[in-house]
C-alpha cells in the first residue's frame, strides 16, 4: 500500500490503520526522514510532486495508492497561495499518474482526497454526488483534481475521489484552528451561523478509505460527509456545551474576510453535503452524530 501526503492531517492515522490490518506501507514524501519519524516503520521514498514523475518503483508491486497530498486551504489567498494550492493538487496528481503509467506490476485502485469545496455555495439545498459543481476557485479546482485523478481510469485503475467535508480532529484542520477561541470562552457562530456545515470526524474519513480500498462497488466521486450537516450555530453551541464554556460570541463575516480574503467564503457560506454513496454501500459511521463525535474528537486520549 503507497500513501502520498501521509505527514498530513489524516496520513498518520490511515497509516496506522493499515498498518494494524497487516498491510506493509510506503510513503510517497518530501522530506522521508520527518515521514519515518512520524510515522514508524514505513519505507518513506523521496519524491517531489509538482517537478517530476512519482517514482514508479516505488509504486510498482503495490496494490493501491491513497493520495492525500496537496498545498493547506485554510490560508489567506495570495496569488502565489493560489498557485500552491491548484498545482499541489491538479500537477501533483498528474505526475503520481505519470509514475503509475510506468508501474509494473500496477496499482489496481487509487483512492484520491478531494473536498466538498467542488459543490460551491449551495444554501440549504441537500447535495449528493451527482450535483453539478460550483465556480468558485475551490469548486475549480476540486474539478480539474478529479479529472486528474479519474484519467487513471485509462490505466486500468478503479478511482475513488473522496470529496471530505469538515474534519473534526483537535490535531488541527478546522476545528484545530476553532479551539483555542472556544476554550477561553469566545468563540460563536460565524457570520450569523445559518449557512450549513457538513462535517466528519477523523476516524470516518480513514473509515471511508479503508472501505473503499477493501470494497470494488466503491468507484467514482463519494462525499467523506456525516450522515447529518448543520448549521454553524448549531456547531458552535455544541462545542461550547462539549468544552463546558459560553459559544455565544458571534463573528463577524467582515472580520473573517478580513484576516483570510476571499478563502472566508468556504466559512461564511455552506452547502449541504450528503454521503449518499457511502450510506447506499451501507458504510456504518463511528461518530453519525455531531456532540458524541465532538466528544470523542476534543476529549479521547489518543
Amino acid at each position: 500500500m503507497t500513501v502520498t501526503g501521509a505527514t498530513g492531517l489524516i496520513g498518520p492515522s490511515l497509516v496506522g490503520a493499515l498498518r494494524e490490518r497487516g498491510a506493509q506501507v510506503s510513503v510517497l514524501t518530501r522530506d522521508p526522514e520527518r515521514a519515518s519519524a512520524l510515522l514508524g516503520e514505513v519505507a518513506a521514498v523521496g519524491w517531489e510532486p509538482m517537478s517530476e514523475p512519482a517514482p514508479s518503483e516505488a509504486l510498482a508491486g503495490s496494490d493501491a495508492v491513497v493520495h492525500l497530498a496537496g498545498a493547506p486551504v485554510a490560508q489567506r489567498w495570495s496569488a502565489k497561495a493560489r498557485q500552491a494550492i491548484r498545482e499541489s493538487r491538479v500537477t501533483g496528481t498528474r505526475n503520481l499518474l505519470a509514475g503509475l503509467a510506468r508501474a509494473e506490476p500496477r496499482p489496481r485502485t487509487l483512492v484520491s482526497s478531494s473536498a466538498i469545496g467542488y459543490y460551491g455555495a449551495h444554501g440549504e439545498e441537500p447535495l449528493d454526488e451527482d450535483a453539478p459543481p460550483g465556480d468558485d476557485f475551490l469548486a475549480r479546482v476540486c474539478v480539474e483534481w478529479e479529472a486528474a485523478a479519474a484519467a487513471a481510469g485509462e490505466l486500468g485503475v478503479r478511482v475513488v475521489q473522496a470529496r471530505t467535508g469538515v474534519v473534526l480532529d483537535r490535531a488541527g484542520g478546522a476545528l484545530g484552528k476553532m479551539l483555542p477561541a472556544f476554550r477561553l470562552g469566545v468563540g460563536g457562530p460565524v457570520a450569523g451561523g445559518y449557512q450549513y456545515v457538513s462535517w466528519i470526524h477523523a476516524r470516518d474519513v480513514v473509515g471511508m478509505m479503508l472501505a473503499a480500498l477493501e470494497d470494488e462497488r466503491w468507484s467514482g466521486p463519494i462525499n467523506a460527509t456525516a450522515p447529518e450537516p448543520v448549521r454553524n450555530r448549531e456547531l458552535s453551541k455544541v462545542l461550547g456545551r462539549v468544552l463546558g464554556r459560553p459559544s455565544f460570541l458571534p463573528v463577524p463575516g467582515l472580520a473573517l474576510r478580513a484576516l483570510y480574503g476571499q478563502m472566508a467564503e468556504i466559512v461564511t457560506t455552506g452547502a449541504r453535503v450528503m454521503p449518499a454513496k457511502p450510506l447506499v454501500l451501507g458504510y456504518e459511521f463511528a461518530h453519525p452524530q455531531l456532540e458524541p463525535a465532538l466528544r470523542a474528537a476534543i476529549l479521547e486520549r489518543r
